[in-house]
């Protein structure tokens, strides 16, 4: 049997996982520099990640990422906002499942469609139209081994494809989910309103993941992305 390509497995799915695009040279380069620059108030969510430590840009929007993301996006496609998870012993926290909703604009600007409102590490977001978020891809970046003690991703395969779920769908939908299992180096795709949660470690250790997401649209009414490179 012929093997799917990335782009079909998340049209299918609104996932695929792709093995070893960075070397570990490259994922020792990022552990370098993102132990130089975390600061330890903010050891498990670290956002606007790009803005901090720019060092980073070159290295991760680079290479088969960069290739593999324009052949699902278009040669448009920039990367819109970027943020470090971490679990540790010290912040071994979990997240229910839920749908990634919210995008980072530059500045608010009231435009139809466009809400509600929040603020986060002093960049506001705003919840946009289904059509936007339906056009945008996530890549997660795995700088450690990721294992089914270290607290793994949960994803509900085709879930993308079911609109904006209320929490019965969701309490429904979460049954199909699986554990995304990784080493450091592989890059996790998916499609932001691929229903996801992240369970506590039972053995927790870093488990650095870079969340990268893009997206190939321009934003409607005067608002920009953020973060755009």
């Amino acid at each position: 049997m012929t093997a799917l390509p990335a782009s079909d497995h998340i049209l299918r799915d609104g996932f695929h996982l792709e093995r070893g695009i960075f070397s570990p040279l490259e994922v020792a380069k990022f552990i370098v520099l993102l132990e130089q620059s975390t600061p330890s108030d903010r050891p498990h969510a670290f956002r606007n990640l790009l803005e901090h430590i720019p060092e980073l840009r070159p290295l991760v929007l680079s290479g088969r990422l960069a290739e593999q993301v324009a052949a699902i996006l278009g040669s448009d496609a920039r990367c819109v906002r970027a943020i470090l998870f971490d679990k540790t012993a010290g912040a071994n926290w979990k997240v229910a499942f839920h749908q990634d909703r919210g995008i980072a604009v530059a500045r608010r600007l009231d435009a139809p469609g466009f809400g509600p409102w929040s603020v986060k590490a002093g960049v506001p977001h705003v919840q946009p139209p289904i059509q936007i978020l339906e056009s945008m891809l996530t890549a997660r970046i795995h700088v450690d081994d990721c294992g089914p003690e270290n607290g793994p991703l949960r994803v509900s395969p085709g879930s993308h494809r079911l609109g904006l779920l209320d929490d019965t769908a969701i309490e429904r939908v979460r049954q199909t989910s699986i554990p995304v299992i990784a080493q450091a180096g592989d890059v996790f795709y998916m499609r932001p309103l691929l229903l996801h949660a992240s369970s506590t470690a039972k053995s927790p250790s870093h488990r650095r993941v870079i969340h990268l997401e893009f997206a190939a649209v321009s934003l409607p009414s005067g608002l920009e992305w953020f973060c755009d490179s």
